[in-house]
């Protein structure tokens, strides 16, 4: 029996009909040459004969569904392959519109407790000689961090290599029930005298996180974000829609502003939603404020290389996306200088410190499926937008090119609306998950997207 972190249990305590807690993945492949019409099929039928299956993906929560909530994992000794790997198809004529529609509906069904909690769909059908699968896990196992190092170590830079094998299955075969290996021994006098330390430096942290912040106008604290059409209570079910963009032309808008990446992403999605609300009469007259994830895993310890992709290891920061301000160039600065503020507040901290403040702005979402609370309690941040890195260059699949990875990620309670996004051969690939019934025409977006980068590029210019 593996007890989990609570920063893993806590997706399971928070999870409801309305409020699934699993990430995922579409990824797009070209059809290798040579393929017959029974090539999807067939590559459906190879992957259930991978009866071997990693520790990680053999995980369900060891306690009764009905319980408050699990705590500890169980291994899954009678795993049952055919149920978690499946075989779908795209009505004609197969666009991408009809592809994301599906993969909408699927991101917003619930995974089985009492089975582990990941599934995997093969869809086929798809126009201009391509496939497409759809993957998704619990984020009690697995962040989106981990998820795209995982399926980066499982494909291959080779398109000639055939010994590729999918993210649930071990190159190595061993037991198909054996556990996973235990992280390096750690002196427990040591831990605990670290833990001790780490606990000690949370009120002077904090302290200086709130001095901070008064004394940087700039700066943003949680609870300080304007009302949004965002933060309202949500449904079930989803809507999904996603695009990449040349790397290159992000890069450029950051080297003639003397940004990085991430801010110049930020702005793209700043001046997309500024557009998107005004047209829908719901800008608030404050900025909007976006809580923006950063990973943790480089402060990890060391552990074998299965331990160190499961579980989650986040921080959080709070931008200000300068949605108020009319001029692109001055939104990318203020965003630029928001992040700089964040990232300078955490410097010198533990990643417990870190983890402990980050939690502050995310206590209404652990508590925010009691019925009511959104709609009383003030919002910590209104949207949440992650940057996940991804591989730089193309990967393969048995001889089939991966031409685009697009990531799905969690609406919350109150919080309808989720960009995640990553890079990928050249590409940002942007992702948005949103409540299907609260974010009306998620799919215009992608086209503000794309008005709000050319913006950028005309100011920098």
């Amino acid at each position: 029996m593996a007890l989990m972190p609570v920063t893993d249990s806590m997706f399971l305590i928070a999870e409801s009909r309305e409020h699934p807690m699993h990430v995922g993945g579409l990824q797009l492949f070209e059809l290798p040459d040579g393929a017959g019409p029974d090539y999807v099929s067939d590559f459906h039928r190879e992957l259930l004969e991978l009866a071997d299956v990693r520790p990680l993906f053999r995980r369900r929560p060891r306690f009764p569904v009905g319980t408050v909530g699990q705590f500890a994992w169980g291994n899954d000794d009678q795993l049952d392959i055919e149920y978690h790997v499946r075989h779908s198809g795209l009505p004609r004529p197969g666009r991408v519109r009809e592809l994301l529609e599906l993969v909408s509906r699927l991101h917003g069904s619930l995974l089985d407790r009492h089975r582990p909690m990941w599934e995997f769909t093969v869809i086929e059908g798809l126009q201009g000689n391509r496939f497409a699968t759809y993957s998704k896990i619990h984020h009690a196992l697995l962040d989106g961090v981990s998820a795209l190092r995982l399926l980066q170590t499982s494909l291959s830079p080779d398109p000639d290599a055939r010994d590729v094998r999918p993210t649930w299955s071990p190159r190595v075969r061993s037991n198909v029930f054996d556990k996973p290996r235990r992280r390096e021994e750690v002196d427990p006098f040591t831990a605990a005298g670290r833990l001790v330390k780490d606990v000690a430096g949370l009120g002077g942290a904090a302290t200086r996180v709130v001095n901070e912040a008064f004394r940087e106008q700039a700066a943003t604290l949680a609870f300080q974000a304007p009302r949004s059409m965002f933060n309202v209570p949500i449904t079930g079910a989803r809507r999904f829609a996603a695009q990449g963009w040349p790397l290159e032309r992000v890069k450029a808008v950051g080297r003639a502003a003397s940004a990085t990446m991430n801010d110049v992403m930020l702005a793209m999605c700043a001046g997309a939603l500024r557009r998107y609300m005004l047209d829908l009469g719901a800008l608030p007259d404050r900025p909007l404020v976006a809580a923006v994830p950063m990973s943790l895993r480089a402060r990890a310890g060391g552990g074998s290389a299965e331990t160190s992709l499961g579980g989650n290891a986040i921080g959080l920061i709070l931008c200000n996306m300068a949605t108020d301000e009319p001029d692109p160039a001055t939104r990318l600065a203020t965003i630029h200088d928001s992040m700089l503020k964040g990232k300078a507040v955490y410097h010198g901290m533990s990643r417990l410190q870190i983890t402990a403040l980050s939690a502050i702005p995310l206590i209404p979402l652990a508590i925010g499926t009691i019925p009511g609370l959104t709609t009383i309690t003030p919002a910590a941040f209104n949207v949440l937008i992650s940057n996940v890195p991804g591989p730089r260059d193309p990967l393969y699949w048995n001889g089939a090119r991966m031409q685009g990875v697009y990531p799905l990620s969690i609406p919350y309670e109150g919080q309808a609306l989720n960009i995640t996004v990553t890079s990928y051969a050249g590409s940002l690939e942007f992702g948005l998950t949103g409540c299907r019934r609260t974010v009306p025409h998620l799919q215009r977006l992608l086209g503000l997207l794309e008005e709000s980068l050319q913006e950028l590029e005309k100011a920098t210019a």
